[in-house]
């Protein structure tokens, strides 16, 4: 089974929930379009100011998802 790995988008300012909400939208929209293995999404609030939104992905579909999108961090997904 492959590592999964959580690509990670940084948004931040008094619209980064909004923002995040709605890069999540086109996430979801990149797996069916590119029929990704996964199809895990999803955003979270790290502080009023400072918001993420993250695609999971496995790891030999990591590099093409990752130069194409250009998220800002990742890491290890664990469940």
């Amino acid at each position: 089974m492959e590592r999964k790995l959580k690509l990670i988008w940084d948004f931040r300012g008094p619209n980064a929930h909004k923002t995040a909400q709605h890069h999540e939208i086109h996430l979801k929209e990149y797996i069916i379009s590119e029929k990704l293995s996964l199809n895990i999404t999803g955003y979270n609030d790290i502080s009023n100011m400072h918001s993420i939104a993250y695609l999971v992905v496995i790891d030999s579909e990591m590099k093409p998802v990752r130069d194409a999108l250009k998220p800002h961090r990742g890491q290890l997904y664990e469940e």
